[in-house]
Parts: C-alpha cells; structure tokens; sequence
C-alpha cells in the first residue's frame, strides 16, 4: 500500500511533456527568412550602384575630351570695302524770310518751282514803310533848300567882311551853317537810301538759282521782319545740281579717309544705279562723343535724281598695307580679359590667345596680332572653355574669304562709338 502511494505521489509531481505549438515552428522559419531576402537585396543594391558608378565614370572620361571643329585664318584682301551711311544734302539751302512787317500782296512760286537768281517770288504790303519814305524823301528836300540859302549867304559874308560891313563872328556863323546843312543833306540822303531799300524788301526774290521745296505763306498773311520773335520763314530755295553727301567714318578709318579718297554711292530709291564720287573735304578732327570723322563728298546731280534728305550707300575702296589675318566673328570669345581665341596644339589640347582685333566686317573679323595662319582655331568656342582643356578635333576647314564681305554699316559701339 505504501508502495502504491509513493508511486501515485511521483506520478502527480513528474509534469507530463507537452507537443510542440504551429506557431512557434512559423516564427523560426521568419527568422531564417528575413535576414536572407534582406542581404540578397543588399546585394543586388550593390552592384546597382557599382554598376551607375562605372557608367558615370565613364561618362566623365568620355566628356574630358570635347569634340570640336576648327579653322585656320587667312589672308584678306589687299583692298578693303567700307561701306557706311550717308545723308545727302543740298549744295546750298537758304531758308527765306521777310525783310519788313507788312501783308502778302501775292505770292508767284509754289514747291517744285525751278527758279533763277533774282526772279520775284512774293510781294508785301507795308504802308509804313512807304509813308516814312515819303517823310524821309520831304525832309531831304528841306535840308536841299536850307543847303542852297547857305551856300549863298557863306559868300555874301565873305565879301562884306573886306569892308568891315559885318563881324567875323557872323562870318564865322555863316560857314558853320553851311557846312552843317551839307551835312543834314547827307543824313536826309542816307535816311532815305535805307528807306528806299526797305521798300525793295517789299519784292520776295530768289538769293540763287534752285528749286523752291518749301512755301509757308499765302495771300494776306501778316508777316514779321526777320528769323527772330514771331517772324516765319516764307519760303525755302535748294540748289540741287550738285548734292553734298556727309558721312561719318570711324575713328579707326580716319587716316585712310582724306580728300580725294575715291568712293562710289547707290540710293533705295535708285536701284541697280551707282554715282561715282570722291572725298572732297574733312572736319579733320574726331567728334569727342561718336568717335567718328565727318567727310563730304560733292556729287554732281545734273539731272535732279539725288533728292536732299535721303539716306545713301556710300562705298569707300580703302587700300591696307600688309593683308591681315581673317577669322569668323564666332571664333571670337570676348571676356573680362579681351578679345581671345581658342587654339589647339600638337597635343590636342586648348591654348586661349589674347587676340588684337581689326576692322570688322560684320561675318567676319580681321586679327591684327595673337595667331598665325599655320594654327588651328576652334570655330565656334563655347564660354566654358579653358586653357589646358582637351579635345578632339573632328574636322578643319578654312574661314570665308573677305572677298565678298564689307564692313557693317553700323558704327562700331566703341566709336560712339557706333
């Protein structure tokens, strides 16, 4: 019996093992799979990112080495054609006014009248210079009468002071009288000679032979006297046989512009005609604010064709000493340092020349000074360019000849400036 118990009494202390749960085994299997998935994903991350570095080093390398396409100067011409822009004018323009205050009578010319020198082209009416004229003349006569009376007296008192009949003082009197009336005379004379040019100036006349391009008055008008205060210009007269052409040259042309300086001219309104000319005078002096030098060139204009005020072409035909180097315009890189160029030496590697600049000729640019013709210059340079930069060159050709360039109309901005 006591066996039996002891027996029962291990049997209620010994616990009895259990199975193991389902959910322990998945939460193992997490374990185990977590850490897995997580480093093929590193992995493969890895070689993402080793794979973009090496493409990008490559792109670098690839973009160490910039394509470009270069040219080599050449000679230009031994003559060098400068056109710029010029304003034709008359040969002689005289705006006309009034002499005297007074009405238009009449009027005898309108625009686009050829006129000679002297031909009446307007009458005035002035009533106050033709009645002071009449006092003037009036007054002459009185001073001729009181000049008679002592021209006769003087002698008269000559011959009585020999008997003592008269004082000298009277004597004395009577020559200063006549000699003072010969003198009023001449004042009545001149007072009338004024007068009687200022009735002159009634008639409007033509100072020169010319056609009339402007008129400004018409039948009883009251004009003024004079270009000063209210008085107004009547009508204007130009001589156009022979035109004058001003043209302002830049300051780097300056010396090779002078008189006698060969030029020919074309117009818009003319086209397919070109007028021969030549430089016949200078300021001979550069203006302080455009930097530039006036010329006029003399064109005869027989047939009236040149119309003053209109704009032309004129062609200069300058010779140069030794031609210059040419180079397209976009050859040139201008910086903070000047003008440069972009070479390309043996090495295949940027040099950038400081570069003296020329005569411009619009597409392309003369250098002065900074290359040669042997050497390779980049076409078409990009800001970001340095010294030292490598490249490889894809093709060279020659720049456009300046034989049918010409210089741009435009004044250079440093000349004005331009």
């Amino acid at each position: 019996m006591k066996l039996l118990e002891d027996s029962k009494k291990n049997d209620v202390q010994t616990p009895k093992s259990e199975p193991p749960s389902p959910g322990s085994g998945r939460r193992l299997l997490w374990l185990l799979v977590i850490p897995a998935v997580l480093g093929v994903s590193a992995f493969f991350g890895i070689q993402a990112r080793q794979k973009q570095s090496q493409q990008l080093s490559a792109t670098t390398r690839s973009l160490e080495v910039q394509p470009v396409n270069v040219i080599h100067p050449q000679r230009g011409k031994s003559t060098s054609d400068l056109t710029l822009p010029g304003m034709i004018q008359a040969f002689s323009q005289s705006p006309i006014y009034a002499r005297v205050d007074g009405y238009v009578r009449s009027w005898y010319v309108d625009i686009g009248t050829h006129v000679t020198k002297g031909q009446l082209l307007a009458e005035i009416d002035a009533p106050e210079v033709d009645q002071q004229l009449n006092q003037a003349q009036a007054m002459l006569q009185q001073a001729e009468t009181s000049l008679a009376l002592a021209k006769v007296t003087a002698p008269r008192y000559q011959e009585l002071i020999k008997t003592n009949s008269v004082s000298q003082q009277e004597v004395d009197q009577n020559n200063q009288n006549l000699a003072a009336q010969a003198a009023n005379v001449q004042a009545a004379k001149a007072a009338v000679g004024r007068l009687e040019q200022m009735q002159g100036f009634e008639k409007i006349v033509a100072p020169f032979d010319g056609i009339i391009t402007l008129r400004r008055t018409d039948f009883g008008d009251l004009v003024n006297a004079g270009n000063a205060g209210v008085g107004r210009e009547l009508f204007r007269i130009s001589q156009n046989n022979i035109v004058r052409v001003f043209v302002t040259v830049p300051e780097e042309f300056s010396k090779q512009v002078g008189p006698g300086t060969k030029a020919s001219m074309d117009v818009t309104s003319l086209p397919n005609r070109h007028f021969s000319a030549a430089v016949t005078r200078t300021t001979d002096a550069i203006d302080l604010i455009s930097r530039t030098l006036t010329v006029e060139l003399d064109v005869p204009n027989p047939a009236g064709e040149l119309l003053p005020g209109a704009y032309a072409d004129v062609h200069f035909q300058l010779p140069v000493g030794a031609a210059p180097l040419v180079l397209p315009s976009s050859a040139i890189l201008f910086q903070a340092d000047g003008p440069q160029v972009g070479v390309v030496n043996s090495q295949n590697q940027v040099e950038l020349r400081k570069v003296t600049l020329g005569h411009d000729f619009g597409d392309t640019i003369q250098i002065v000074a900074g290359v040669r013709s042997a050497d390779a210059v980049i076409a078409n340079p990009s800001d970001s360019l340095t010294n030292g930069m490598r490249v490889a060159v894809q093709s060279s050709s020659a720049p456009p000849t300046p034989s049918n360039t010409r210089p741009s109309n435009t004044v250079p901005a440093n000349t004005k400036g331009n």
